[in-house]
């Protein structure tokens, strides 16, 4: 776990690529990873790892409390530019000296990223996030607006760090009578991409409260063609006991309070 800080930077054992228009713009074995309090992490690569003939210095700056003043660059390929995609810190404050002679990238400003020869989808998986998915013989039941949408004997229960714990269920045990496929998707780089369906209860609509991973990464296989709905817009019971709404928490840092933060900066 984390020092209970602000900011926390770690080495990062794998090799790390960021690729736009075709070229790698980044690559190396010395990736840190820096966490910060209720963001997602993100890799920042020593500049001798970086393709700097690749970097446009452009007029944009900003400040953070946590590491400083930034300089940005844009990202020119060929006829390609991606604006202010690229960010270090020159002069970081002392909480973030590890920083210097690094460049950060945005996620969604590169065409794709990989860690050693696997492609990384959304942001970087957080080491200090655990994804645990397993069978379990609990008994699961869904109620939402007076209907009941589920119930099962033999969920599978996707234990995630900083998520509420999910109940994935067997379609048949679940009312599909009630569901309606939505065009809504999204993507997570623990699981893979999500598909989305709506919920008829009680004369209303819900929409995209149920999800299943159909084709899930590897490593989730257990949940594949199963459904999750959002603990927290329904009831849930499980072994005949309501379950209270769950709690998010954005990263490992995001446990800690505002007071350890304002003493992290201080420091």
């Amino acid at each position: 776990m984390p020092h209970r800080k602000a900011i926390h930077i770690d080495e990062n054992p794998r090799r790390v690529r960021v690729v736009f228009g075709g070229e790698t713009i980044a690559d190396s074995k010395r990736v840190l990873t820096l966490h910060e309090r209720g963001h997602l992490p993100v890799y920042y690569f020593p500049e001798t790892d970086v393709r700097s003939d690749l970097l446009v210095r452009t007029e944009r700056h900003s400040v953070c409390p946590l590491k400083g003043e930034a300089s940005y660059w844009s990202v020119r390929v060929g006829d390609r530019v991606s604006e202010n995609a690229a960010w270090s810190y020159p002069d970081p404050i002392p909480l973030s000296e590890r920083i210097r002679g690094y460049i950060a990238f945005y996620w969604d400003r590169a065409d794709s990223w990989y860690e050693e020869e696997e492609e990384i989808f959304v942001h970087p998986r957080d080491p200090y996030k655990r994804v645990d998915a397993i069978r379990s013989s609990r008994h699961v039941e869904i109620f939402l607006n007076g209907d009941k949408l589920a119930d099962s004997r033999s969920p599978v229960v996707v234990f995630e760090t900083g998520v509420p714990v999910r109940y994935y269920l067997p379609k048949s045990d679940i009312r599909m009578e009630h569901l309606s496929a939505s065009e809504h998707r999204t993507a997570c780089p623990y699981k893979g991409t999500a598909s989305y369906w709506n919920a008829d209860a009680g004369g209303e609509r819900f929409e995209n409260l149920v999800w299943s991973y159909l084709n899930p990464i590897p490593e989730m296989a257990k949940i594949q063609g199963l459904y999750s709905f959002y603990n927290e817009k329904v009831e849930v019971f499980v072994d005949g006991r309501r379950e209270e709404v769950p709690t998010w928490h954005k990263s490992a840092l995001d446990f800690f309070n505002e007071s350890e933060v304002r003493a992290a900066i201080r420091t």
